[in-house]
């Protein structure tokens, strides 16, 4: 429970620091969105990149056990 209404605190207190009534930190924002973007889309990328490459290894494995078995 407590965390809870630490969480809705922290977000009304970040809600309240973008308006214009507020700090009016939204340009600053903003302009973080803009810098974390190409960074985190990199990210992603690469871990999907290491996510094929370990679907097409157990591909492989797969056959090789299957070849193996006797049926």
């Amino acid at each position: 429970m407590k965390a809870l209404i630490l969480g809705i605190v922290i977000i009304a207190a970040a809600v309240c620091a973008v308006l214009p009534a507020g700090l009016g930190w939204w340009g600053d924002v903003l302009a973080f969105l803009r810098g974390a973007l190409p960074v985190l889309a990199a990210l992603i990328g690469l871990i999907a990149v290491f996510i094929g490459i370990a679907d097409i290894k157990d591909r492989v494995e797969a056959k090789k056990e299957e070849k193996e078995t006797p049926t």
